[in-house]
């Protein structure tokens, strides 16, 4: 796994206004869920060839075809409010979802079409707000 640049620990934090109904169901019709070559070490719908960095955490293989369900579950965390106060454009930065007893951390890639990569967060990592009790 690659060494943050970071001096201190990224601040994970729901917004506290996340917006309307119709602003956040605007938002989620156009939120997709694309992923990324560089942490894939199996063919999958983010490309083939899969290109890994040797600094990469490698994805779960189980979810190398299911980009349906991930893009799902992005605007599932987005209808819930499950994001953070910094913008891009029309989409939040970070979305978060949670499947159970995981917690995965969307990262806004493209701000002018919607486009999302994503990772599970370590328990340690979620932000304040969400946790099991409010899968």
């Amino acid at each position: 796994m690659r060494a943050t640049r970071r001096h201190r620990p990224m601040r994970r934090q729901l917004t506290g206004q996340p917006g309307s109904d119709e602003y956040r169901q605007a938002m989620a019709q156009r939120a997709h869920y694309v992923g990324s070559v560089e942490h894939k070490d199996v063919p999958s719908f983010a490309g083939n060839p899969p290109r890994p960095r040797p600094d990469a955490t490698i994805c779960d293989r189980s979810l190398s075809h299911r980009q349906a369900d991930i893009t799902n579950w992005l605007r599932h965390g987005i209808l819930n409010g499950h994001f953070g106060t910094l913008m891009e454009g029309d989409f939040p930065r970070y979305v978060w979802y949670q499947d159970n007893e995981r917690v995965y951390e969307g990262r806004l890639v493209n701000r002018e079409q919607g486009a999302y990569k994503g990772y599970p967060l370590e328990s340690d990592e979620w932000p304040e707000g969400l946790g099991v009790d409010n899968a």
